[in-house]
């Protein structure tokens, strides 16, 4: 005898943002490129970081300010950046590639909840390995520095843990925008392109160009937030807290202009 067709129990449930994020952390976690990328992110933050502590420790005449010091060991997040950068557009632009992205969007006829979802899975398992090399650069940082004879730099020094903490954020930060990059291109060869050549091709440019054209090179993003934890690539900077705030507003601008890409454009 057949079931009739009210009994039989539904499939799946109705589509909510819980079950987005747990198929975007499905799809995040499965992913090889993610353990490299964080792999690459934690060993380049700490190892260069580290080295160059050691190198500026060696030298007498290094400045021992605790801000400059603490910059130092968080240089590799600029390798970080790049790391974080290429597994933010490899998330999105790999769905477009595959064509997976009309399963999801299938899935998900509303479309905004899987951008949501991205940002949410990314965030939420980038800025704790951010944060982790940050304090681990300077950690170890500090066994060298003060290893040299070196005075001992905390992070209760004015400025110190602002950089540090500076740093994970901003490269997290990154991250997000190189997602909406890569949601707005579609693709993971243009998506790459377009981030190194904003965050390392742009910045060294500019600053070798006329001074009024150098000026504007503060307002990049990679030297916005290269001003809150002292690695900007341009001779001209901002402030801390102007840098982080323009940061914050580069990441909700690009996000907004993808989820109306994502919202508008076909898939």
């Amino acid at each position: 005898m057949s079931t009739p067709v009210s009994m039989i129990a539904p499939v799946a449930g109705p589509v909510t943002l819980r079950r987005v994020v747990r198929s975007e952390w499905t799809k995040f976690c499965s992913l090889r490129s993610t353990w490299w990328s964080i792999a690459i992110t934690v060993v380049a933050a700490v190892g260069v970081g580290v080295l160059v502590t050691t190198t500026a420790a060696g030298n007498h005449a290094t400045s021992v300010d605790p801000v400059t010091v603490a910059g130092r060991s968080q240089l590799g997040g600029l390798i970080s950046q790049l790391a974080v950068s290429v597994l933010a557009v490899l998330f999105i632009s790999g769905e477009y590639g595959t064509g997976m992205i009309r399963s999801s969007m299938i899935a998900v006829p509303r479309r905004l909840p899987v951008l949501w979802a991205k940002i949410g899975v990314f965030a939420a398992v980038v800025l704790p390995v951010t944060l982790v090399s940050s304090l681990a650069a300077y950690a170890l940082g500090q066994v060298v520095w003060r290893a040299h004879g070196k005075p001992a730099v905390a992070l209760t020094d004015p400025g110190v843990a602002r950089v540090v903490l500076g740093a994970a954020v901003c490269i997290m930060l990154t991250g997000l925008i190189a997602l909406a990059i890569g949601t707005l291109v579609r693709n993971t060869a243009a998506g790459i392109t377009t981030m190194v050549g904003l965050y390392f091709v742009l910045p060294i440019l500019a600053g070798n160009m006329p001074q009024r054209i150098a000026e504007l090179s503060r307002f990049l993003p990679s030297n916005a937030s290269g001003a809150v934890w002292n690695a900007s690539l341009s001779p001209v900077s901002m402030t801390p807290t102007d840098g982080f705030i323009l940061v914050c507003v580069y990441t909700v601008v690009l996000c907004a202009a993808a989820a109306w890409r994502l919202r508008r454009g076909d898939v």
